[in-house]
């Protein structure tokens, strides 16, 4: 699915209960954030899953009477606030359990930049835009330049891929650069779409 630019936004489309399609876009761009979030804090992904359902649920209930106001925060700092609280009661269902949950999580570290959110949360925010902003890349961009960028996101040397592909490793480098700009330019558009919902 091709994460594309729409207007009105999805925020303000899922507002909508009875919006099936924003629904299921919703859950198909951030239920892939929801599931690697409650990987990184070592849920097994059985219970990630059961996370994810909650924190679905939760939004469903309460994106319809949801008034985005900028002023009072970002949305993935909202959004992490309803993952944080679905894993804390799954951590209290499952009090008994061996499983450890990090602290950060359950209170906020005082000094953090942000202390509405902890830093893994933060490096999977990261990863979530770098992911929807590929995937639509994928469905937009010369399949060649992308393969190119793809094995130095591999590892592979300038000198390696130029070889392997018939190019100078200045042409590797201008690949490099394009798709890098490429990216980082979905990645404002998406972000831009969460904080400004009704524009």
């Amino acid at each position: 699915m091709a994460f594309e630019s729409t207007h009105p936004s999805l925020l303000s489309r899922v507002r909508d209960p009875a919006n099936a399609g924003a629904w299921r876009e919703f859950e198909s761009r951030y239920g892939s954030l929801i599931l690697g979030y409650c990987r990184r804090l070592g849920l097994q992904l059985s219970d990630a899953e059961d996370v994810r359902q909650v924190v679905m649920t939760d939004l469903s209930k309460a994106l319809p009477k949801f008034e985005f106001e900028p002023q009072r925060g970002k949305f993935r700092t909202y959004l992490y606030r309803v993952v944080r609280n679905a894993v804390s009661k799954h951590f209290r269902r499952h009090a008994t359990s061996n499983q450890a949950l990090d602290s950060t999580v359950l209170a906020k570290t005082p000094g953090e930049k942000d202390a509405d959110t902890d830093e893994k949360w933060e490096q999977e925010w990261i990863l979530h835009h770098y992911r929807m902003a590929m995937e639509l890349l994928r469905t937009t961009y010369d399949a060649k330049s992308l393969q190119v960028f793809d094995q130095l996101v591999a590892g592979r040397s300038i000198g390696d891929i130029a070889g392997g592909f018939d190019m100078t490793p200045e042409a590797v480098r201008k690949i490099k650069q394009r798709v890098k700009d490429r990216l980082q330019a979905i990645v404002a558009e998406q972000i831009h779409q969460e904080d400004h919902p009704h524009e």
